[in-house]
This record gives C-alpha cells, structure tokens and sequence, in this order.
C-alpha cells in the first residue's frame, strides 16, 4: 500500500469524516448490505452491522464510528482513513447522517396475514425441499404464516413466510420475514420492534437445544432428522446473537446439550467459536458442534435431493493454521540453546519490528514464526523443569487448536503494541529474580504458551487473508467473462 504524507486536518474536516452515512459510504465502495431490523447488515460479514455513522462487530464485541471502521476494514491509517471518507483531493463529502432520520423505535406487530397460505406451501415444500407435516406442525402452532402486505401507495401486494417468536406466556413479540419468491433478490429482515431475545423456536420436553441461523435451517434440520424432533428444542437465532439461545436456555433449566447448528461457511464457524465461548462462561460445558455437509442444511436436503446443492466453505484460517504451525515446529529444532531463549526472542522480535516497519510482509512473517518458535520453546523447557515431557508434534498440536477465528479478526496493523506489552511482561516474569512455587512455575509456563499462540495467529491472519483476497479474483473472473460475452 502506498503511504501518503502527513495531513493536517482541521476540527471541521474531523468532524465531517465522523458524520459519514457509513450505509451510504459502504454502498459506494460496492459493498452489500442485507435489512437487519433497524439496522443492516455487512453481506460479507453477517456479525457485523450498520446504523447511521455507527458500526458494531457483535463478533468481535466492538464497533465505533466511520473512521475507526474504515481503518479497521479497509487497512487504513487515520490521515488515509479521514482522507477516504471525505472523497480524497477531490473534495466529494458524503452525506453526514441526519440525527433527524433516525427513527423512533415502533411497537411490534405481526404483519398482516393472507386469507390462505398456498403461496408460502408451494416455496417451502417446492422449492426448499422441506416436510409438509414440519411445516404444518409450526403453522398449526401459530408460529409460521404467509403475510400479505402493500406496496407503497398500496396498488399491489406482496407476500411472505412470517415465522413468529412467542415469549413464555405465548404472546407473539417477533417476527422473521422471508420472501416466498423463487426468482428475483431474496429478502430477510426481523420486523421492527422484535425481541431479539424470543425469536422462532419450540420448546421440547428433552434436554437438547438445536442452535441454528435462519428459520429454514432450522426447519431443514427437523426435516432431515426427524425421529422424534418434538422432543427435542430449537431456535433460530435470525442472525449470529446469541441473545435468542441465551434466553432459550434461561427458560428451559433442563437443557443440559447445546449443539451448535450453523452454516459450514467462514461466518458460521466464527460464529460457533464465538457462542462457544459465551457459552462455556455461563458455566455450560457439554457443547456440540454440528457441520451440514453442505453450505447449510437446506443445502443438504438439495443434496440428498439430487439437485445442484451450495458446498460447505472452510474458514481460510483454518485451511492455512496447520501449515503455520508445522513450520513454527520445524523452527523449534533451531531453538537449542535453551538458556538464551529470552535474548533470542527479543533479538528476533525487533527484526521482525523493522521488516514490517520497511514493509518487507514475508519476511516478518519468518520472523513471527520463528519468535513463536522460541516462546513455544521456554514453554517447553518450564514445561521439562517441572516434569513435564512433551514432544514437537504434541506442542504443535496444542498450538494449533488455541488458533481459533473468531479471535484473531483483528487488523495486524492494530497488534503491535498488544505484542510488544505481552513479549515484555514474558520477559519481566522470566526474569524475576527467587525460587518459583509450582502455581508460579505453572503461571509461566501458561504465559510462554499464550505468547506463542499470539505471535503464531499473526502469520496465519496475513496468509487467510491472502486465500481471501485470491477467492475473491476466482469468483470475479465468471463475472467478467459473463460480461465480456454480453
């Protein structure tokens, strides 16, 4: 990327760059954004969402306003990220949000209901393959409908699938709509006023919960696996929150299994790394992890259908981790002189400093697996002292399963002084003069352990996000060639 100079910017200019539309700003940069209730939603990354000038990373657990967006999202330093958001040289400022056109939260209402329900019939048992007595079960709970609503100045219609969320008392207060047509643009939004909290799901009497994205997949499942589904409980999350799950399982203190039933893509596996997590700090630990075959389970009923079903998609960090730290194990045999570990690693850090302050992207990578080389090392030695034998394809092995996803989405220009704190509190402990207890020694061990996972999750952010930017160019080329032919 080519740097630019240093810009001053005034008070105003400022100002301006945070009182971007980020809907209308993103809309320029091609992106997609998909209704999400008051808000929309980043087509390229479900878990995070648009309002005004303001963005949140429910992934994550962090958002803020239009500059901190674009230097996160877009590799931006601040002067490149104000200058982007306010049209570059040439002066073009997109539209600040009004405080005006933020709307008043409505009371919720289920929409309207069509005299009958053939339309929603045909495109769920046609088109998306699903059991009608499935369906029927849910409709006769009043719980799934077809909508009938007008158009703007109201001279023609349109209908949809309306799977209703009931609360504990049974009152409707939210409501998924999803578009019944098999042709044109799909269309998903969560009526306004919903509460995220109890969105589509049955209550069963067992001790199992089904944890799903959409409706359809939910109801996918049930088709798929239907022995005895109503005992069994479910819920769609009508998005990646974990608001829905939470309250499902507050309400139902009998439910003991969670199993996480999300798509096999990169936003579903992040997401079910995520739930995980929230879940385990809420004291559950029998936590399943269920992949449809394909894409999502629609797409497995398409499968077994025999007709031309999405493939799943594996998170490119996933894809390139075991590569990463099979290296990072390979530079271990380079680690022998166990009592300069620490000067080596530092030694090791600054060059990896001063490649990424020249640029030089690959070779601070080497630099990186090396330096996580060396702390995976002392952990190794902390690890002997105590009588602990462990060998390289076992450290290997516990490195590579602490890199999970969803908690290495930061941008690496941002983990620089994270790195550099975490290296120099390893260092001040290892340090530290007197004889160690075994809670201490255990403590250091642990701290060499974690220094390596952090320095390991670098190289294999930059190459997933090679694998993305390259998947990205193989999907454009069918588009360009379909172009060139038109």
């Amino acid at each position: 990327m080519v740097k630019i100079p240093y810009i001053h910017f005034t008070d105003n200019q400022k100002r301006r760059a945070a009182e971007v539309d980020l809907e209308q700003f993103l809309l320029r940069q091609g992106e997609r954004l998909l209704p999400s209730g008051f808000e929309k939603r980043l087509a390229s990354d479900h878990s995070i969402t648009i309002r005004g000038n303001q963005w949140y990373d429910h992934a994550a657990e962090q958002g803020g306003g239009p500059i901190s967006f674009v230097q996160q999202f877009y590799n931006l330093s601040y002067p490149e990220a104000v200058t982007r958001l306010l049209g570059g040289e040439q002066g073009t400022v997109y539209v600040p949000v009004s405080k005006q056109e933020v709307k008043e939260k409505k009371a919720f209402a289920l929409p309207v209901a069509n005299k009958d329900m053939r339309r929603m019939y045909a495109y769920l048992l046609k088109n998306r393959l699903l059991d009608r007595d499935v369906v029927s079960a849910f409709v006769r709970e009043g719980l799934l409908y077809e909508s009938c609503e007008k158009f703007r100045g109201g001279t023609s219609e349109y209908h949809n699938a309306v799977f209703v969320g009931k609360d504990a008392s049974g009152i409707a207060c939210h409501a998924h709509k999803r578009s019944i047509n098999s042709i044109g643009k799909t269309f998903r939004i969560n009526v306004e006023g919903s509460d995220p909290r109890c969105s589509f799901h049955h209550v069963g009497s067992g001790d199992h919960l089904y944890v799903f994205e959409a409706p359809i997949d939910l109801l996918s499942f049930i088709t798929l696996y239907q022995k005895d589904w109503q005992h069994h409980s479910y819920v769609a999350l009508c998005g990646t929150s974990e608001h829905a799950m939470l309250w499902m399982l507050e309400q139902n203190p009998g439910i003991c299994t969670v199993c996480l039933c999300l798509d096999h893509d990169a936003a579903g596996i992040e997401a079910g790394g995520r739930l995980t997590d929230i879940l385990c700090e809420r004291g559950y630990d029998n936590i399943e992890i269920l992949q449809s075959e394909c894409k999502d389970w629609n797409e497995d009923i398409k499968d077994r259908h025999g007709f031309p079903a999405q493939a799943a998609e594996e998170h490119p960090q996933l894809i390139v981790a075991p590569e990463v730290c099979d290296r990072i194990g390979a530079c271990m045999a380079e680690c022998t002189a166990t009592d300069r570990l620490e000067q080596e690693l530092a030694s090791v850090f600054q060059e990896y400093e001063r490649n990424i302050r020249a640029g030089h992207s690959e070779a601070a990578m080497d630099c990186i697996e090396l330096a996580s080389a060396l702390a995976l090392s002392a952990y190794s030695r902390e690890l002997r002292q105590m009588g602990e034998l462990r060998s390289t394809e076992e450290l290997v092995g516990e490195l590579q399963c602490r890199i999970l996803p969803h908690q290495n989405r930061s941008n690496l220009k941002s983990r620089h002084a994270e790195l550099t704190s975490q290296l120099h509190g390893m260092m001040e402990k290892a340090s530290a003069p007197g004889i160690r207890s075994k809670a201490e020694k255990q403590e250091l061990a642990n701290g060499w352990l974690e220094l390596a996972v952090s320095f390991a999750k670098v190289p294999v952010k930059y190459e997933a996000d090679l694998v993305k930017q390259q998947q990205k160019q193989e999907q454009m080329i069918p588009q360009r060639e379909m172009t060139m032919t038109i």
